[in-house]
């Protein structure tokens, strides 16, 4: 599988997340069902955004793209997106670049002009526009050539640039000079990943990057780039297209301010990959509570599992039924073309099946039961390998969910805790009335306490 990686000149925002989580989640479903996946994700490290980066901060270009590299490599592992096999830069690649390059020459479907350029002859490739879905006809409509531009045709695309002054070069057959954006993907996936793979990004690369891959991989090797292509949708922000104009740019940085990564993640699986998702505050506070939903279940499967005898008594039919149907439920979503969105429903399903056999004495205490809450945990553990979420410790994830939710809301835990102090000695004391004003206080504050077994437990109300 090759997906199309970042231009190292920023830090990642969340498209850049989402994209990460849809390969992220076929990947580890593929390897789920016994594949063999060799996972490459490139990265483009020469570009001019990353030029007009370096030249605004005074720094060299190479220095630049390292520190996205690293700064996306810190993102995505916050994120648990597992690593890719292979994570190509372009720069590594320069050599197979002008070797491709040279061999559309050498075939008569690309050619070099005087300035150093190479352009790549659309018309030499004629299912050009197959991925799409467009016709020469309705691109040669809108296409003109640009005064001072070479090409020989408006529809033909640069392969190889002639260096400008100050910029990274490389010597090539044709002068100095660096390479286009669409080639460096054809070089590195030829290089890597065997013909006949799996392609993908997001749906903004359909048109030109991929069908441009296609053409130039294609007319060169007379093979198949891909026999799957994986987009996946946009993000929009409160229901605009996400723009720094716009002041709605989202970086993951910024989210993760405010959320727990878990919480990011959970919130982009919730919709079907191909689909648009739009951020907003309330739906990622929809998605926290969501997922507290499953850890407490998770929390109090646990300790109900510490019970030393259990009785004979086993789980009505109707409840076993519908316990199977959600558990096949998942893993027949994930077939169906990676949906995540079905899969986390039949989750919550087995969530709500188990959080009924607890809330009932007879059924808890039962032979049945165990059966069913150790089953939990092995499912437990097949969907945080697969969906990458619900894995970690529930009584430390917890905590830390209430924790970022105070932050976000600006609630001073410091005082909450003392306060909380201060009412559990009225309550050793009796003296109930005090613990009732304590209590009110908390509310006031934006915290519910409950007493349990355990002690006083506080969340935000």
């Amino acid at each position: 599988m090759y997906v199309c990686g970042i231009t190292a000149y920023d830090y990642c925002h969340i498209g850049h997340a989402r994209s990460a989580l849809v390969f992220d989640v076929l990947v580890r479903h593929l390897r789920a069902l016994g594949l063999d996946v060799t996972f490459v994700r490139n990265f483009t490290d020469v570009d001019d955004k990353i030029i007009r980066r370096a030249n605004e901060e005074k720094r060299d270009w190479r220095e630049v793209g390292q520190t996205y590299i690293d700064a996306f490599h810190e993102d995505m592992d916050r994120l648990n997106v597992v690593r890719a096999d292979h994570e190509p830069r372009a720069t590594e690649y320069i050599q197979q670049m002008q070797d491709l390059c040279s061999e559309l020459i050498a075939q008569g479907k690309a050619y070099a002009v005087p300035s150093g350029d190479v352009y790549f002859r659309v018309r030499a490739y004629p299912p050009y526009g197959k991925l799409s879905g467009r016709s020469l006809d309705e691109l040669q409509a809108g296409a003109r050539v640009a005064p001072g531009e070479e090409k020989q045709d408006p529809l033909d695309f640069a392969l190889w640039k002639a260096a400008k002054p100050g910029e990274p070069f490389w010597e090539s057959p044709w002068g100095k000079g660096r390479p286009g954006w669409h080639i460096e993907c054809s070089a590195m996936s030829k290089a890597i990943s065997a013909p006949g793979s799996c392609h993908g990004g997001g749906q903004d690369l359909i048109f030109p990057h991929h069908e441009n891959e296609i053409a130039q991989t294609e007319a060169a090797c007379s093979c198949q780039l891909a026999r799957f292509w994986v987009h996946n949708g946009f993000v929009q922000v409160n229901a605009e297209k996400m723009s720094k104009s716009l002041g709605n740019f989202k970086t993951i940085r910024d989210i993760l301010a405010s959320y727990l990564p878990e919480t990011l993640r959970f919130f982009l699986l919730g919709k079907h990959y191909r689909s648009p998702i739009d951020f907003t505050a309330d739906i990622m506070d929809e998605s926290e509570k969501a997922l507290q939903r499953i850890y407490e279940c998770q929390l109090e499967a646990g300790k109900a599992l510490e019970r030393a005898k259990w009785k004979k008594v086993d789980l009505p039919a109707d409840i076993l039924k519908e316990w199977d149907e959600h558990g096949q439920g998942f893993n027949a979503a994930l077939d169906d073309d990676v949906n995540t969105a079905q899969a986390l429903g039949h989750i919550f399903s087995q969530v709500r099946l188990v959080n009924r056999v607890l809330e009932d004495k007879a059924l808890r205490a039962g032979e049945g039961a165990r059966r069913l809450l150790e089953e939990f945990f092995e499912r437990r553990n097949d969907w945080s390998a697969q969906l990458g979420l619900f894995g970690q410790d529930p009584a430390t994830f917890l905590l830390a969910l209430r924790d970022q939710r105070a932050a976000r809301l600006n609630i001073d835990v410091p005082r909450v805790q003392a306060l909380l102090d201060e009412r559990a000695a009225a309550r050793a004391a009796k003296d109930f009335a005090r613990s009732d004003e304590l209590r009110a206080a908390l509310a006031e504050l934006g915290v519910a306490v409950r007493d349990t077994v355990e002690g006083q437990v506080w969340d935000i109300a």
